[in-house]
């Protein structure tokens, strides 16, 4: 199995994934969601191998936690940032949890942040 079919496995199981994604997410079918977001870190880590070994730490760590549907790397991969679909009641505990843990596995301090949602791209009149 050489390089080349893994990337290409990446970006065809990326491509139904954010499709499938789309349709959960219509849904409000969250489970699904992060199954798809758990997969898709997988898949950048072992079949793309742009992740690294701090960024699968802060996902393991989140998609262990209670509350927690899913957990990727996102940005443009080699490190930086995850995203986490959390129960909103749990986003607080979370966020102190892998603060603790992070810093305690790594000897480094990482930062945490709640976002919701938002409209996404779009034109608008100025």
């Amino acid at each position: 199995e050489g390089v080349l079919l893994q990337r290409a496995r990446h970006v065809v199981s990326e491509n139904k994934r954010t499709v499938e994604t789309s349709d959960a997410l219509e849904r409000g079918d969250w489970e699904m969601v992060g199954r798809f977001m758990n997969e898709s870190h997988s898949s950048m880590k072992n079949d793309y191998e742009v992740s690294c070994d701090e960024i699968d730490l802060l996902v393991e760590l989140a998609q262990n936690f209670d509350g927690v549907y899913g957990s990727r790397l996102t940005g443009g991969g080699f490190g930086g940032c995850t995203v986490t679909l959390v129960e909103k009641e749990c986003a607080g505990r979370l966020m102190h949890y892998l603060i603790r843990e992070y810093e305690k596995k790594t000897g480094k301090k990482c930062t945490c942040f709640e976002t919701s949602p938002g409209d996404g791209a779009k034109a608008i009149s100025v």
